[in-house]
């Protein structure tokens, strides 16, 4: 849906294209006043205008003109035969299109449909440009009845139109789920945004969130579509909203309520059509008793609520995921061996999906190419420690490597290949590591 201003110095001409468009799902506001028009052009917002470009008094042109100082949106112009040159120049200094009148009704609706797409089109390419750039895992992983208990939900949930609240610690998967919920939903055609409302300051979140105005504050140099307005007709992921600040959680809570927002700067109130998913990774309830959340909100959110398990509830999951992961990322080659796989299982992952993720890709890089083995994960609590000989290290691997290297280079009087056969690691991988912990010797 759009917001769309015709101008037409002809009523009936006006009332035409107005319930045309009115017909075609936008929100229409008309004028036979052609100095009227650059007044609602000033004080208002729209997608799109459409104006006649011979009137009295004000010119088409004109309107064009306000229009384009204005910003955010494009211009029709509509033209009798005998200025279609000038109608020509218009498009020169940035009509998006014009229609020669007399025009069919279904041409006009073609045309702006065109335009909305390409405005939301646009919109969306910035958002998007980032977001792909982070892209994830596309699909839950895992087969462990604390896993199988959220896809139930999920496959319960998802065709509703339900407002979804998920909890769980951070890097137990939390957008995961979001996108899963929106890709099994009815609105799966329409956009997926997310949001980190914990990366923002109060005064960003709010612009990024319900968008702004041109000249709303410093820096505002055009108008801005906000998050809800991208999502519309698709679902929005509001991600950490325990971290939002009072003041925009009442803001938040009236557009929840009203399914209309107001961006920065501007008076008109624009309707929202989208799903609302949210997540955090605080005990709410606790927020509120503390006031740091409010009530009404909360129970505005906690339509349907999905706890979101941690790693260490899933028991074999964390090999599966650890296996995906590895394929998913081209290292296929790096398989698991069982002295690995119980490493895995018995530690409890504070960090959750994200930790294993992050484990994983520095053991990858350790290794140089060479299968994984317990000696490149730094994990606390440790399996068996490698020793090299008579060498005992004193800590974890993380903090031990170096010395353990160091002594078995020295009890193997610098010979390479005995040090690494006590180490129990390859000579190529002795290198490696040496040069990562700059030893020479």
């Amino acid at each position: 849906m759009a917001r769309i201003l015709v101008v037409d110095d002809e009523p009936k001409m006006t009332s035409l294209v107005c319930g045309t468009l009115e017909d075609d799902g936008h929100a229409v506001e008309t004028t036979t006043k052609p100095a009227e028009a650059l007044n609602l052009i000033e004080k208002h917002s729209f997608d799109i205008v459409v104006t006649d470009l011979s009137m009295p008094e004000v010119s088409g042109i004109e309107v064009l003109d306000a229009a384009l100082a204005k910003g955010g949106c494009d211009v029709i112009i509509m033209t009798a035969y005998g200025t279609v040159e000038t109608a020509v120049t218009a498009m020169k200094k940035g009509a998006a299109d014009y229609l020669l009148k007399p025009f069919s009704l279904d041409e006009l609706s073609l045309l702006v449909g065109k335009l909305v797409r390409q405005q939301k089109l646009q919109a969306l390419s910035g958002h998007y440009k980032a977001e792909l750039s982070g892209a994830g895992p596309t699909d839950i992983v895992g087969a462990s009845p604390a896993i199988a208990k959220v896809r139930t939900m999920i496959d319960q949930v998802a065709p509703t139109e339900a407002t979804v609240l998920l909890t769980g610690r951070s890097g137990t998967g939390k957008e995961l789920v979001a996108r899963k919920i929106h890709e099994q939903s009815a609105r799966s055609d329409g956009p997926f945004i997310a949001v980190n409302c914990a990366a923002l300051t109060e005064t960003l979140l709010e612009s990024e969130l319900f968008g702004h105005e041109k000249g709303a504050f410093t820096g505002a140099v055009e108008r801005k579509l906000g998050r809800f307005e991208l999502a519309e007709g698709g679902s929005i992921f509001l991600d950490e909203i325990g971290e939002m600040s009072p003041a925009m959680q009442t803001k938040l809570l009236r557009v929840l309520e009203e399914r209309k927002l107001v961006r920065v700067g501007g008076v008109d109130m624009i309707d929202i059509d989208v799903r609302v998913i949210a997540a955090t990774n605080r005990h709410l309830k606790e927020e509120i008793s503390a006031g740091r959340f409010r009530e009404d909100l909360y129970f505005r959110l906690n339509v349907f609520p999905i706890r979101l398990p941690q790693l260490a509830e899933r028991g074999d999951d964390v090999i599966e995921l650890a296996e995906a992961f590895l394929e998913r990322q081209g290292f296929a080659h790096a398989r698991l061996d069982n002295e690995v796989k119980e490493l895995l299982r018995r530690y409890d992952w504070p960090g959750n999906v994200r930790e294993l993720r992050n484990v994983l890709e520095r053991a990858v890089i350790l290794a140089g190419g060479e299968p994984l083995t317990v000696a490149e994960f730094s994990l606390e609590p440790e399996d068996e420690p490698i020793s090299a000989g008579g060498v005992a290290p004193g800590g974890g691997l993380e903090k031990t490597e170096k010395e353990m290297i160091l002594a078995a280079l020295e009890q193997a009087g610098g010979n390479k290949t005995e040090a690494a056969r006590l180490l129990k690691i390859t000579r190529r991988r002795l290198y490696s590591r040496m040069k990562a912990h700059d030893i020479a010797y």
